[in-house]
C-alpha cells in the first residue's frame, strides 16, 4: 500500500477549525488508498512564547531544560489532531519524537538525527491508524529529550519519509508553493511546478523560508520527493526533486539576505595556515560564517571577507581581533548595512554569460557591488542594503524569472522515481543519518587565473569587465571580487581556461588603462580544488577542515568561494596533487 508523509507547520494548526481541516486532509488521503503518517508543528506562535517565557524566568536558560519545555508544544499539538481524527470517524495515533524512536546526538536546541526505527510506526499503520508524529524532537542516549532547532519538522518529516520509504512527503504551509523569489518581496514573482534539490539547497541558504536546509539535506540524501502545498487551498504546489524545472534555463530563483555584515580582514601574511587560524577563531564562537572571499594576495599579504549575520557582528569581531593578534599583523574592517544578492540554477553550469548578465542589471539599476563569489549554479553579490529590494527586482526581471519559460524552452518532464528500498537501507544502515556526506572531491588542472587590482568601486565596474571579457571570446569559471584595504578600490580576479589566459590579461590590461587601475596578475599555471556533497551548510567545520588540511600539507591558498553544496579554492598549480592528497585524507570518513 503507497504510503505518504504529510507535514502541517505551525500557521497549518494554529486553532481548532485549521486542526480539523488538517485532520480531513490527512483522512482524504487515506480513504483513497494510502497509509499515512502525520508530522504536526507547535501550534501558531506557541514555541515563540514559550521561548519568552523562559526568557522571563530565565537571561540564559540552559539548552537541556529548553528542550524540555520547547517540545512541550508538538506534544499538544499531535493529542489534538489525534481527537480531531477520532472525532471524524478514523483511527489515529499520536506519538512524541522518542516514542517513535527518533535517537539524535545530544547537541540541545539543534540536534541531529542518529537513526529512526521504524517497527512501532509500521505496526501502527498496518493496523489502520493515522500515525500522528510530533515533529522537531528526538531523544539522545542519555533518554533526554532534543529539538533539532527552528523548522525541524520539516526535517523530521523528511526523515521519516526517507526510512519509511514513503511514496511521497507532502509540505503542508501557508504558502502555495515554492517561488523564484519572496512574493511579500516581489509581487511578480512566480511559482514554479519543480525545484531541483540543489537549486532548492541554495534557496533555503538564502533565507527562502518555505522549507529548512537540513530537510532538503535529506530529500536529496536519500532521494526523496517533496511536494510543498498550500494547507487551504487545493492549488497543486511545487515539487522539489532531483530535475530541474526547465534544463535550459541557467536561472531558477533569486533571493536576498537583508541582516548581512561584512567583515574584512586586510594585510594578514599570505602564507599556510592564516585562514585557518582567523576561522577556527570565529567557530569558537559558534558563529555561523556565510560568503567566504579569499582573494590574490600582493606584496605578501593577502585580504579576506566574508559575512555573518548583522546580530553576531560584535562576537565575530572579538574572535577575529584574537586572531590577528596571534598573528602579529593586519587590519579589520566591517559594515552591517549590506545584504547578499544571489541567484541559483542548475543551467548556468552549461551557459556562458549569466555572471555578465547579473552585474549589467545591477549597473542599470546604479547598484554598487561590494564583493563577488560564484559557484557552478550561484552567484551571490554584496550590495548595500537600501539598494537591496531594486536589485532583486533587477536580477528578478533579467532573467525573465516572471515568464513561465523563455522562447524555445520547454519544461523537463514531470514524475520523480521513487528510491529503491534496498538502496535505502543500506545507505542508512550503521551511519548517522545525518552525518556529512561527501560525494566528490575534485582537482581541475585546465584553468589559469587574471587579477585586476585597484578596479574603481563603483557601480557598472563588474559588469564593464566581464562584457569585454566576453566580447573577447573568453570563458569565465569561477569570480572571485573581494573588499580591499582602500575604502574606493577592489580586486577582482577570475578563472579562464589556460589557452585563454592571455587573452584575459590583455583585456585586462586595457581596462587598467582606461579605468587608471593599479595593475594586472596572471598565472597560466592554477589548481581549483572543489568539495561537494551534503550538509557543506550544517556542518559549518567544512572550510575549516579544508583549510586545515591544506595548511598541514604546506599549501597556501589563493582563492576562496562556497556555496551550500560546494566549496572550491585555487592554489598553485604545483601543488594541485598534494592539495588534493590532502582533502581526500581530510574527509576520508565522510566520502560516499
Amino acid at each position: 500500500m503507497p504510503l505518504i508523509v504529510q507535514k502541517f507547520g505551525g500557521s497549518s494548526v494554529a486553532d481548532p477549525e485549521k486542526i480539523l481541516a488538517a485532520a480531513r486532509k490527512a483522512i482524504r488521503t487515506q480513504q483513497q488508498g494510502n497509509q499515512v503518517v502525520m508530522v504536526v508543528s507547535a501550534m501558531g506562535d506557541t514555541t515563540d512564547n514559550l521561548i519568552a517565557l523562559a526568557d522571563a524566568i530565565c537571561e540564559r536558560p540552559p539548552a537541556r531544560e529548553m528542550d524540555m519545555l520547547l517540545s512541550t508544544g508538538e506534544q499538544i499539538s499531535v493529542a489534538l489532531m489525534a481527537m480531531a481524527i477520532h472525532t471524524l470517524g478514523s483511527k489515529a495515533v499520536s506519538l512524541t519524537g522518542p516514542q517513535i524512536g527518533i535517537k539524535t546526538d545530544a547537541t540541545h536546541t539543534k540536534a541531529r538525527i542518529k537513526s529512526i526505527s521504524t517497527d512501532r510506526v509500521q505496526r501502527l499503520l498496518n493496523e489502520g491508524n493515522i500515525v500522528i508524529a510530533a515533529g522537531f524532537q528526538g531523544i539522545d542516549d542519555n533518554f533526554d529529550i532534543t529539538t533539532l532547532g527552528r523548522g525541524g519538522s520539516d526535517t523530521t518529516a523528511v526523515a521519516l519519509a526517507a526510512v519509511l520509504n514513503a511514496d511521497a512527503c507532502e509540505i503542508y504551509t501557508d504558502v502555495d508553493g515554492v517561488y523564484t523569489t519572496d512574493p511579500r518581496l516581489l509581487p511578480e514573482a512566480r511559482q514554479v511546478e519543480r525545484i531541483s534539490y540543489d537549486e532548492m539547497l541554495e534557496l533555503a541558504s538564502l533565507g527562502a523560508g518555505v522549507m529548512h536546509n537540513r530537510s532538503i539535506e535529506f530529500a536529496k540524501k536519500f532521494a526523496t520527493p517533496i511536494h510543498v502545498r498550500s494547507s487551504f487551498s487545493d492549488s497543486p504546489g511545487s515539487m522539489i526533486v532531483a530535475e530541474p524545472e526547465f534544463a535550459d534555463r541557467p536561472v531558477s530563483g533569486a533571493a536576498v539576505i537583508k541582516n548581512e555584515a561584512r567583515v574584512s580582514v586586510l594585510g594578514v601574511p599570505d602564507r599556510p595556515g592564516v585562514s585557518l587560524q582567523i576561522f577556527a577563531a570565529i567557530a569558537a564562537k559558534t558563529v555561523n560564517v556565510d560568503m567566504i572571499v579569499q582573494n590574490v594576495g600582493e606584496n605578501g599579504q593577502a585580504d579576506i571577507s566574508f559575512t555573518v549575520p548583522r546580530n553576531e557582528l560584535a562576537v565575530t569581531i572579538e574572535a577575529v581581533q584574537q586572531a590577528l593578534e596571534q598573528l602579529g599583523s593586519g587590519t579589520l574592517s566591517h559594515d552591517e548595512n549590506v545584504s547578499k544578492l544571489s541567484v541559483v540554477g542548475l543551467g548556468m553550469a552549461k551557459q556562458s554569460g549569466v555572471a555578465q548578465a547579473m552585474f549589467a542589471a545591477l549597473a542599470a539599476e546604479d547598484v554598487n557591488i561590494q564583493m563577488i563569489t560564484t559557484s557552478e549554479i550561484k552567484i551571490s553579490a554584496l550590495v548595500d542594503r537600501e539598494a537591496s529590494q531594486n536589485a532583486l527586482r533587477a536580477v528578478h526581471r533579467a532573467f525573465d524569472l516572471a515568464k513561465p519559460s523563455p522562447a524555445g524552452v520547454t519544461p523537463l518532464a514531470a514524475g520523480h522515481a521513487k528510491a529503491n528500498a534496498a538502496e535505502v537501507a543500506s545507505r542508512l544502515r550503521g551511519a548517522n543519518m545525518e552525518e556529512l556526506f561527501i560525494d566528490d572531491i575534485s582537482l581541475d588542472e585546465t584553468q589559469g587565473r587574471v587579477t585586476i587590482n585597484g578596479l574603481p568601486d563603483v557601480p557598472g565596474i563588474a559588469a564593464r569587465v566581464f562584457q569585454e571579457v566576453a566580447d573577447a571570446g573568453v570563458f569565465v569559471d569561477m569570480i572571485v571580487q573581494s573588499h580591499g584595504s582602500h575604502a574606493d578600490r577592489a580586486s577582482l580576479s577570475f578563472t579562464v581556461p589556460r589557452g585563454q589566459v592571455d587573452k584575459a590579461a590583455d583585456v585586462g590590461r586595457r581596462l587598467v588603462k582606461q579605468l587608471s587601475c593599479k595593475g594586472v596578475t596572471s598565472c597560466p599555471n592554477i589548481a581549483k580544488l572543489s568539495v561537494s556533497g551534503v550538509g557543506l551548510r550544517s556542518h559549518t567545520g567544512v572550510a575549516i577542515r579544508m583549510f586545515q588540511a591544506l595548511a598541514e600539507a604546506g599549501v597556501n591558498v589563493d582563492m576562496v568561494s562556497t556555496s551550500e553544496v560546494r566549496v572550491n579554492v585555487v592554489v598553485d598549480g604545483q601543488y594541485g596533487d598534494r592539495a588534493l592528497e590532502s582533502l581526500r585524507a581530510a574527509f576520508v570518513d565522510a566520502l560516499g
